[in-house]
């Protein structure tokens, strides 16, 4: 079959406010949508990929109505629900002469399940997790006209029902996959991460493990129970990606794991794997601070790793604890002594908003981050996204905003009981200003310019440090549809 995977058209100011965006803007590689995209090519089927990123709608419906696709998936997350929705809309009255099947899958259509069933008629089903196997059965089923009754994982329309078949097992054999189809990509060096996090282009994401054992009230996982852990790559299967990726001319790789050091024997080897390899590239990763130590740390920075992103979240013992983030503030003050001492760059992000936090509990937290003086700091607004534990069970924690677009860690969606929004625009304010304006920042900063693009990385988080002094609504975005 004839298969288009879209992501909505959407902007930067989408997310971001007008005045910061050039310092925070990032453009990930999707990797679940080129996941389902190489999955459906081994299966045969003949797929193209629309990147609303990079293209106008119009620009989408244009591909679309030439390519003729018998199948469309729409990506979507929740602040982009509207714009999926309206995409679906868009494709109906398009006038195709033969109807296309509308799926929809992403984060939250796997969270809201039927719900994404119950308005638009436009939409005929919602993929509900792991669709590299459940997407190809899906159309398997369609292109032989048969009812996608029983295919796991899928809810669907049947004239005026709407069926919701069994949840698909979670995929355990993970190196099964085939690697995710960047060829669809296009110009690779468009998928670049935020300025000042990456040193090369371009740049490759990686995820060599899914799921997590962890338990934040925060964080969305297919596997609420957790019942499934982490399902790891092994080591050469990873080997082998990241020796394509290098093939295909990447140049750096962001580990996107919810932290590389779930297995700390593992991702020794893996470090070490790519230094005996001599494998040419720079690469990022993130863990969690009580995972790690100066022995792997500097692993990592001998086998080419250059920055490192420690979740900090907080600098109220109480407040972690109150989010189940199972560390503590020491654990996070010897990740980032250890770090620094291996010669990492060190990225910490904070939350504010985070249940039963007050405003002094956020003042408390700058302090902390410019106690611990990583490298780059960042913070952000606590989003209760659909499917987490924080959402399914607000009214124990505080309010929430009932604007999908506020859903971005941008726009203060959930607002705790002890706390104002506008308390969280104001720490958020204070804590870029207090952080960045530091004499011994700028001063390191200066310093560390290497080369034209740590210039241009560093003029854009000065521009937007400029904002944040002169204005005192600069987080705030503009109206989209």
């Amino acid at each position: 079959m004839k298969c288009a995977l879209v992501i909505p058209s959407w902007v930067p100011e989408d997310i971001f406010s007008s005045k910061t965006a050039a310092s925070q803007i990032n453009y990930w590689q999707p990797l679940g949508t080129l996941y389902v995209a190489s999955s459906l090519m081994k299966a045969g089927h003949d797929v193209r990929f629309l990147n609303g990123a990079f293209m106008q709608h119009d620009e989408i419906m244009g591909g679309i109505s030439k390519f003729k696709p018998e199948f469309i998936g729409i990506y979507s997350t929740s602040f982009g629900w509207k714009k999926a929705m309206f995409t679906a809309a868009e494709i109906r009255r398009g006038g195709f002469q033969t109807r296309p099947y509308i799926a929809v899958g992403g984060p939250y259509p796997i969270a809201m399940q039927e719900k994404c069933l119950a308005d638009p008629a436009d939409i005929d089903a919602v993929v509900t997790g792991e669709g590299e196997i459940t997407v190809v059965e899906m159309l398997g089923r369609l292109s032989q006209g048969k009812s996608l009754e029983g295919v796991e994982g899928v809810v669907f329309r049947d004239g005026d029902r709407i069926i919701k078949n069994p949840p698909r097992p979670l995929i355990t054999d993970v190196d099964a996959l085939p690697f995710p189809a960047r060829d669809l990509l296009g110009d690779t060096n468009n998928y670049i991460p935020p300025p000042a996090t990456y040193k090369r282009k371009p740049v490759a994401v990686i995820m060599t493990a899914r799921g997590c054992n962890r338990r934040c009230i925060f964080c969305f996982q297919i596997d609420k129970e957790r019942k499934s852990g982490v399902r790891f790559r092994s080591v050469e299967n990873v080997m082998q990606e990241i020796e394509l990726c290098l093939k295909q001319g990447y140049r750096e790789i962001k580990f996107i794991d919810d932290t590389l050091a779930a297995d700390y024997d593992r991702a020794m080897k893996i470090a070490q794997e790519i230094k005996r390899r001599g494998f040419d590239f720079t690469w990022f990763a993130s863990a969690c601070v009580n995972q790690v130590d100066y022995p792997l740390l500097k692993a990592f920075k001998d086998a080419g790793c250059w920055a490192v992103l420690l979740g900090a979240e907080s600098g109220v013992q109480r407040n972690l604890n109150t989010v189940r983030k199972g560390i503590t503030l020491d654990q996070t003050r010897k990740a980032v002594r250890a770090a620094k001492k291996a010669g990492l760059t060190v990225y910490t992000p904070f939350l504010f908003g985070l249940p039963g936090q007050t405003f002094e509990d956020g003042l408390e937290s700058i302090k902390f981050a410019c106690e611990i003086n990583p490298d780059i700091a960042n913070f952000h607004a606590l989003t209760p996204f659909p499917g987490t534990e924080l959402y399914d069970n607000l009214e124990q924690y505080g309010t929430m905003s009932d604007d999908l677009t506020d859903f971005t860690y941008q726009g203060a969606a959930f607002i705790p009981y002890t706390m104002t929004r506008e308390e969280i625009a104001q720490l958020r304010q204070i804590a870029f200003k207090k952080f960045y304006s530091r004499p011994q920042f700028i001063i390191r900063r200066i310093l560390n310019l290497r080369s034209i693009h740590d210039v241009k990385a560093a003029a854009k988080g000065f521009k937007s440090l400029f904002w944040l002094w002169v204005k005192s609504d600069v987080f705030h975005r503009r109206e989209i549809m």
